[in-house]
């Protein structure tokens, strides 16, 4: 059937709901993006009732979370090869049947690695779909309004960690760990129903989806998987006494992306294949071009991105900003936990009106965004978020807690002038035909960064409870020891999220405005 032909095709479903077409494609994939966060997110409260059900060790326990990571992290390079090959709506609608079977597998399953399956599963189909929003902005919404379109989807999906964790909270008190898997079902439920009224079934582009494209890059996927895979173990293992195990694991990352780039590059290169094909027989052209393995698969990563400077700085800043992020995520908890002596309860309560406060804070950011280039909003997020950090060591149990909620509040604050504002400086006039790779690129980076950042954050923050630990003769108490060591830490992210600053007032780079498909 073709475009033309296709009652579900975008120029068919626009000519259906005509203006309002765009918001309701929106909304349907804001459904499924929330359900993607909150399966990213929930799950941390049901670590310790889990352990205990299976009777694991901590460390084994936890790859709940790490293996739904660095499935959702490597996933992401596969949706412009998937949108094109198969359109929008067959890639969403599988992804929401994927994180709905992972949710009621999980929920059900008696042993260990049917979970484990069930959260890589889920994590494969939230990698897939947070690059999709990015990229049906910046096509189907006209630059005036992108602002707001951002705002109002970043809204909806940060409700989703900031409320889940306190819902999820009290399911695990009252029916224990399985009910958090169940948590993301009806969500991806409705959006299964909005995905066959209002997704279309074209590719980015308003073009038909085609199944004979380019094949998929796998050699450049195993590169991508298990340099990551490498990366986070390594980064895992330098926390242990022996550090062989972890410089390998590291050097064997480095060298397998570095790899991958060539690859890269590799396919990207047309001029070998176009000097080739100038000295075979015109009746051999064809069966050449066919078996040339730079066109039967395109790049998993177009490196040509990178060379639009204001998407390169922002792919900087997307990475050391996912360090921040997930580094203070894992921090705050713990240091409220260890440091101030507060409970779960307290902290998880105490935690969700900075959540909503976030949430309103990306809403108000995204109606504004056309006052101020997309770059100023993001340093100044980042200006406010380093500042929240470097605040912290005036932060102490004797003279109340208030302060720590003025700091968390002002760090969330920041957090809502960079998170709509960053994917809209880093993609905003690039080449349309680039814009599907460039969204899942920037979330791949950021998705990076964050997952590293734990590992980091942990890394220091042991590092110092060490130091202090073999000083604590000099110090009046234990707490004390815990408390200097955590105020380090989150010196460390200042740090980290300062230098954030300087690539990002290098995205302020002219461009031009992009009109909507």
């Amino acid at each position: 059937m073709s475009e033309a032909q296709d009652p579900n095709s975008l120029h068919a479903l626009k000519a259906r709901y005509g203006e309002r077409h765009r918001w309701l494609l929106l909304l349907s994939v804001m459904l499924g993006s929330m359900a993607a966060v909150m399966s990213s997110t929930i799950m941390n409260v049901a670590i310790p009732d889990m352990s205990q059900h299976f009777t694991l060790g901590q460390s084994r326990v936890q790859w709940v979370t790490s293996g739904f990571m660095v499935a959702m992290t490597v996933s992401m390079l596969t949706t412009p090869w998937l949108l094109s090959r198969y359109g929008y709506r067959r890639v969403y609608e599988v992804c929401m049947w994927l994180l709905l079977g992972g949710g009621v597998v999980g929920g059900f399953a008696n042993d260990f690695p049917l979970v484990m399956a069930a959260r890589v599963a889920e994590g494969l189909a939230a990698g897939v779909v947070q690059p999709i929003p990015a990229i049906i902005i910046l096509r189907a919404f006209a630059s005036e309004e992108q602002g707001r379109a951002s705002g109002l989807f970043g809204m909806g999906v940060v409700l989703a960690p900031a409320i889940g964790p306190s819902i999820g909270g009290v399911l695990v008190d009252v029916f224990g760990w399985r009910s958090i898997f169940f948590m993301v079902v009806p969500l991806a439920m409705v959006a299964l129903w909005l995905s066959r009224r209002y997704v279309p079934t074209s590719a980015p582009g308003g073009v038909q989806a085609d199944a004979d494209s380019p094949g998929l890059d796998w050699i450049g996927l195993a590169l991508a998987s298990a340099s990551t895979l490498a990366l986070l173990n390594g980064l895992v293992q330098l926390r242990g006494d022996d550090n062989t195990v972890a410089i390998t694991l590291l050097v064997l990352a480095v060298v397998g992306m570095a790899v991958f780039v060539v690859w890269q590059r590799h396919l990207l290169q047309p001029g070998r294949l176009l000097q080739r094909l100038r000295r075979t027989p015109s009746s051999r052209k064809g069966q050449a071009l066919r078996q040339d393995p730079r066109v039967r698969r395109g790049p998993l990563m177009n490196l040509q991105v990178f060379g639009h400077r204001h998407f390169a700085m922002g792919s900087l800043v997307s990475f050391t900003y996912g360090i921040a992020l997930f580094g203070s995520t894992y921090l705050l908890p713990v240091y409220m936990q260890m440091g101030l002596g507060l409970s779960p309860s307290y902290i998880g309560a105490a935690l969700l009106p900075a959540g909503i406060l976030l949430a309103v804070t990306i809403a108000t950011v995204g109606r504004l965004s056309n006052r101020m280039p997309p770059a100023h909003w993001v340093s100044w997020g980042l200006a406010l978020l380093a500042l929240s950090f470097a605040l912290m060591p005036l932060v102490h149990p004797a003279s109340g807690l208030a302060l720590l909620w003025i700091l968390v509040i002002l760090g969330r604050i920041g957090l809502g002038f960079i998170l709509p504002s960053l994917n809209l400086g880093a993609l905003r006039g690039l080449p349309k035909d680039l814009i599907p790779q460039a969204s899942s690129v920037i979330g791949f980076v950021r998705m990076l960064g964050g997952a590293a950042g734990v590992s980091i954050c942990a890394i220091v923050l042991e590092w110092r409870l060490a130091v202090y630990a073999h000083a604590s003769s000099h110090l009046a108490s234990p707490v004390q020891a815990d408390l200097r060591a955590f105020n380090e830490t989150f010196v460390f992210l200042a740090a980290m999220t300062a230098l954030a600053m300087l690539a990002a007032w290098k995205m302020a780079e002219p461009v031009a405005a992009t009109a909507k498909d």
